[in-house]
């Protein structure tokens, strides 16, 4: 939806498939035309999403750069650092994926 004239406008799945696992309900996202047509879908650059869900970290796995698989609120899996928890917010790279701090 334009958030200035609330005009809906549609997307095919296809464009926006990489950037839905970064967006959450009402956040923004930029979509770029050429002649009328959308052709991509950007989520924004940096994201804060909360962690639901975590593997149990290992005591003793802290000696190198060990990461693990969690689960955030929009459904897409980031490996993490190993002292993430559930519950945690962290801030994503939408444009390579990738876990960039505890918020």
């Amino acid at each position: 939806m334009d958030n200035e004239t609330y005009e809906q406008i549609p997307v095919s799945y296809e464009l926006i498939k990489d950037a839905i696992k970064f967006l959450k309900e009402n956040d923004n996202a930029t979509l770029k035309f050429y002649q009328g047509s959308c052709f991509i879908v950007e989520a924004p650059t940096f994201v804060e999403l909360i962690v639901v869900e975590a593997e149990p970290s290992v005591k003793g796995d802290t000696a190198s750069n060990v990461t693990k698989k969690v689960k955030v609120e929009t459904g897409a899996e980031f490996n993490v650092p190993l002292f993430i928890e559930e519950g945690t917010v962290i801030r994503i790279d939408t444009r390579t994926g990738e876990y960039l701090s505890r918020v």
